[in-house]
């Protein structure tokens, strides 16, 4: 076990001086000469909390420590420690006395009500000789047998488990955002009346849709083998697991989170700085995450339960959707053990009884020391800093304690050099900013027979660029700056550095309010796998965003099973360049550009969903590149598009027959299709598309989840 850093604070101290070159005389009550120039001296320094404990060679808590038996360095310099204080708590609760259903309904709270954390003074611990436990429950992760599992332990904690030093605390995650139910209380019948009145079955609207090999069988004619990201991503719920710990780290006590969740699965195209940004989060809040798997011990019949349609194709024979399925499962449970071993804490998984994980991290929190300083660094660079403790007392045989924290950044009003040069070091920053939200998506398609263009979109949701408007600004520029690597060599083999400015009137900031900012760019790559980090800076308010994920770039060469083809981009928008926005191509050579992303024709955007969320009043637009080798005749690829919404089918397209011209060289075989969406029910699809070549026989397939609203 890991302690943490318990919070970290900025405090701005003001001094005010005669500008006499003389100090004024302490207890002096002259006021300065008002004639003069009046200088003011601001000095700003960070308040540093960690736990850290004490243990002999027999594992035993050491008592009764003191400031002089600690030494601390940060970075290798010594610091000053200007507070201990020696927490004990017991680990043995007291049941709560028998009653009957009758008498427990009359301490019922009959309406849940939100609160907010109180925070603490920087150097008050109102929190003395407690332990806070935060129950944090995800219910759009949580099936409902696993949300009532999930409440049944925090019920059978605060009934018979809870000791009179436990503080327990009520979050919940639902309906994208996060509510505290109740702050930090020893109350019981408060607390149970919470866990009484949450409502199961709440908040599954973003439950993860799978479409992989062991996605089931939606009655189209052919398997499903690739796997392909849908909208139903992970970083929302990570996102309000980061502003869960934010809240927390305003109290100086060291904090405990219990993550209630049935899993937590990383797609391919997530997010990944959102990862790093909550648990750096964390860290800095002092709160360790203890994640448990509601879903406890399970045995998964080998095709999926009655709850769902069995896998179809040739995975049900090959054995890939069974393997697929326990690798889906393995992968939920690798989030939650990479979050409670990045911040200090454990993980339960596997087992029935949940209440063990809340009483595990009980546990963690019997015996420790917080030691409080100030930070002789008092630069706000975000940059990590080491700390070092050690304790001169001969018991004293393991220190546990976090072994350093990142330090606050503060990217406000620059010179232009200081800003390239912010923005410069925050791409290298390996923790992560997600001040401003950040989607993008990424394709390929090949142009040749050794090189790939992969156009990159960026969404960014306008109503956070509208707030530049309404603090008296007529523009805001959007700084982009981020590399791509390559995974195994590790060097940099593309960047982009470039800005969008967009001119804020009230017509502007109104289709801000409603609409996301987008932009584009494209690179150059051969085949391989790499990893790309983009970050976007609103220059008026100085918000950052952070994207960071991984790729891969096939080499379709070497594709003798199905017909190669490029990744498949789905849009709700055409728009024509003069239309946009803005033009972030302004001063380029966009008949070069448009000659080689296959996604501008004859001066024609498409512009790809990212979130792919459709209405009923507009029309879905496909579009990908098959390809066929150069030395064979040309013939007709042929494609369809099906929608499926359960076991049924709603939506089947006829056949597009498209058959390249002849050529010496690669022959890229365009396909288009438009699916009309008034006469769809809202609510969540799965798109195929299915590519057969007639001459060869062979067949491509391609199926993600999408969501249509009214």
């Amino acid at each position: 076990m890991r302690t943490l850093l318990l919070c970290l604070l900025a405090v701005l101290l003001s001094v005010t001086v005669a500008d006499t070159g003389f100090p004024q005389t302490v207890g002096q009550n002259k006021a300065p000469d008002s004639s003069g120039p009046i200088t003011t001296i601001s000095v700003r320094t960070q308040l540093v909390v960690e736990a850290v404990t004490v243990a002999d060679k027999n594992g035993k808590p050491v008592p009764d420590l003191t400031a002089k038996d600690f030494a601390l360095t940060e970075d290798g310099v010594p610091q000053r420690i200007r507070f201990v204080e020696h927490q004990a708590l017991p680990t043995t609760g007291t049941p709560l006395a028998p009653r009957t259903r009758e008498q427990e309904k009359l301490t019922i709270y009959k309406k849940l009500s939100r609160e907010q954390i109180a925070p603490e003074k920087p150097e008050s611990l109102r929190y003395e000789n407690k332990r806070l436990l935060a129950l944090y429950f995800d219910m759009s992760a949580m099936d409902q047998a696993s949300q009532f599992r999930a409440l049944h332990a925090a019920e059978t904690f605060v009934r018979t488990q809870m000791t009179p030093a436990d503080l327990v605390s009520v979050l919940r995650f639902s309906s994208g955002a996060v509510d505290v139910l109740q702050d930090f209380t020893a109350d019981r019948d408060r607390l149970l009346s919470i866990l009484e009145t949450m409502v199961v079955g709440e908040g599954q609207e973003w439950a993860t849709v799978v479409s992989d090999a062991s996605a089931a069988d939606q009655g189209s004619p052919f398997g499903q083998d690739d796997s392909e990201f849908n909208i139903f991503k992970t970083d929302r719920q990570l996102a309000a697991l980061q502003t869960a710990a934010e809240m927390l780290g305003h109290l100086n006590e060291r904090k405990v989170l219990l993550y209630f969740a049935s899993g937590l699965t990383l797609q391919g195209v997530d997010n990944q700085a959102q990862l790093h940004a909550t648990v750096d989060a964390a860290i800095r809040a002092g709160v360790s995450f203890w994640p448990v798997d509601a879903r406890g011990l399970v045995a998964e019949p080998p095709m999926g339960d009655a709850t769902q349609g069995s896998p179809g194709g040739q995975a049900m024979y090959t054995g890939a959707a069974t393997q697929q399925e326990n690798a889906n499962f393995q992968q939920s449970q690798d989030t939650l053990y990479s979050i409670a071993g990045d911040t200090g804490g454990k993980a339960l998984l596997d087992t029935n009884d949940l209440a063990q994980g809340i009483q595990n991290a009980q546990r963690s929190i019997a015996d420790y020391y917080i030691l409080g300083y100030y930070t002789s660094n008092a630069a706000q660079d975000g940059k990590f800093r080491h700390v070092k403790v050690t304790v001169d007392v001969a018991a004293a045989a393991k220190l546990e304690y976090r072994q350093g924290y990142y330090a606050a950044k503060e990217f406000s009003r620059f010179t232009q050099a200081d800003k390239e040069r912010q923005l410069e070091d925050a791409l290298m920053l390996e923790d992560p900013m997600t001040e401003l939200t950040i989607a993008m998506e990424l394709n390929y398609f090949q142009l040749n027979r050794a090189e790939y263009f992969v156009p990159l979109v960026v969404k960014i949701p306008g109503r956070e660029l509208a707030l530049a408007k309404r603090g008296g600004a007529e523009h805001t520029l959007i700084d982009f700056i981020g590399e791509v690597k390559d995974v195994y060599g590790g060097s940099t083999v593309s960047n982009v550095r470039d800005n969008v400015n967009l001119k804020l009137t009230d017509q502007t900031e109104a289709q801000l309010a409603k609409l996301p900012v987008e932009y584009e760019t494209g690179f150059t790559l051969l085949p391989g796998k790499y990893s790309i980090k983009l970050l976007a800076r609103d220059d008026e308010t100085g918000r950052i965003g952070t994207y960071e994920t991984t790729f891969t770039i096939p080499n379709l060469n070497r594709e003798e099973q199905r017909v190669p083809m490029s990744t498949v981009v789905l849009s709700s928008e055409r728009q024509t360049m003069q239309d946009a926005l803005y033009n972030a191509a302004k001063g380029k050579d966009e008949a070069k550009q448009a000659a080689v992303n296959p996604l501008v024709s004859d001066g024609v955007r498409l512009i790809p969903s990212v979130t792919r969320v459709f209405h009923r009043d507009g029309e879905l637009y496909v579009y990908l590149q098959g390809y066929e080798p150069a030395a064979a005749p040309a013939t007709p690829l042929l494609g369809y598009v099906d929608l499926y919404q359960g076991d049924s089918r709603k939506f089947e397209s006829g056949p597009v027959a498209v058959t390249p011209p002849a050529s010496d060289r690669l022959k890229p075989v365009p396909m288009h299709f438009t699916v009309p969406l008034g006469e769809l029910t809202p609510g969540e699809y799965v798109c195929q598309i299915s590519v057969v070549d007639p001459a060869s026989g062979k067949t491509a397939f391609w199926r993600a989840a999408i969501r249509i609203d009214p």
